[in-house]
């Protein structure tokens, strides 16, 4: 197991900024990429965004790109997401994912990922 830990949620205006973290720790492991899903109430799972660890490319979900910037510590094995102009669609729960293993799932694919946090709830109000 590889615990993630999301921290950085909360209640924000239209508008608003937060930014969200998760870390991982733990026994040794591979990390070949780390993402963000979120899922709001009577909602499925959406993509947000991810970033491959080593190389550092990332990748986006059409309804954030512009808005939100994913990032990586490597020393720290912590991954950020800066969330700017946020829209009370922005309202769910936020997971991190890790993936350790390769597959043939595409990055915004849930299923590419093996470990997953609790999730941070974020708040948009109008």
């Amino acid at each position: 197991q590889v615990p993630l830990v999301e921290s950085g949620g909360g209640l924000v205006q239209a508008g608003g900024s937060l930014r969200l973290s998760c870390a991982a720790s733990g026994r040794t492991f591979t990390n070949l990429a780390m993402a963000w899903f979120r899922q709001a109430p009577g909602k499925e799972r959406e993509f947000v965004s991810a970033i491959r660890w080593l190389a550092g490319q990332t990748y986006y979900g059409d309804s954030t790109k512009g808005r939100f910037t994913i990032s990586r510590d490597n020393a720290k094995n912590t991954m950020y997401l800066q969330m700017d102009s946020l829209e009370p669609e922005d309202t769910a729960v936020y997971y991190c994912a890790l993936k350790a293993r390769q597959n043939h799932y595409y990055y915004h694919d849930y299923e590419a990922y093996h470990y997953w946090g609790q999730g941070t709830q974020v708040t948009v109000s109008s």
